[in-house]
């Protein structure tokens, strides 16, 4: 089987850029990983320190400022080298959700850390073992009480998680049948897992064929506290 190089494009400085990086790592060292079941701890932190992981981080926060486009590209090369962009891919989608619906206030907290590589924001949590592709009915739930929200649910094949400092989470915090439409009613959270695990919320790995890091997220009457 052959290897077609993809011809040069309008984004061919990152592509050109990427493969240089990307050679660095070469097949033995994701076989090795992969034999370990392990995570590319070493490619990780060199994408990060070049910046590769907060391409979509405006620049005012320390980041790159680019946009899907690029970001895809990126993927698309971290794949073509023969790496796992499964193992970063969640830093860039979830990205889009942190600036679109976060507060400014979040955005000074949590962005300048993560374009830094001080932080990584690298799962989401919406899959639940019982609600099938209809995102609509998911039944983990979110009280306000005062100051905080009371949270009780199972999300499922949450990735990344055991690598991660923040993670994206979706709730419902209005019961199905109060809201006119069934998009209604769900919210946004953005959780600190190191303040969170052990403190309501549990993780159990899922054992899987192939080497990809994924887990049962349980949470019991877990106290989180909205950032603002």
């Amino acid at each position: 089987m052959t290897t077609t190089i993809p011809k040069p494009d309008a984004y061919q400085e990152i592509r050109e850029a990427m493969r240089d990086l990307c050679g660095r790592f070469d097949a033995s060292y994701w076989q090795q990983v992969d034999a370990a079941r392990g995570y590319p701890e070493a490619f990780v932190d060199a994408l990060t320190r070049a910046g590769w992981l907060a391409a979509m981080i405006p620049a005012e926060f320390g980041g790159s400022g680019l946009g899907l486009a690029e970001a895809s590209v990126v993927m698309e090369e971290v794949n073509f080298s023969g790496g796992n962009s499964g193992s970063v891919h969640g830093q860039m989608y979830n990205m889009g959700t942190l600036l679109r619906h976060g507060s400014d206030a979040q955005k000074q907290l949590y962005l300048p850390g993560i374009a830094a590589g001080k932080l990584r924001l690298q799962t989401m949590a919406v899959t639940e073992p019982s609600t099938g592709t209809d995102t609509t009915q998911l039944k983990t739930t979110a009280v306000r009480k005062g100051d905080h929200y009371v949270v009780n649910g199972q999300k499922v094949w949450i990735s990344r998680i055991q690598h991660s400092d923040l993670m994206i989470l979706l709730a419902r915090t209005t019961p199905l049948a109060e809201v006119r439409r069934k998009s209604e009613g769900m919210s946004i959270f953005i959780v600190d897992l190191k303040q969170s695990i052990g403190n309501g919320m549990t993780v159990r790995p899922i054992m899987n064929m192939v080497n990809h890091e994924t887990n049962e997220v349980f949470s019991t009457t877990w106290k989180y506290l909205p950032r603002t």
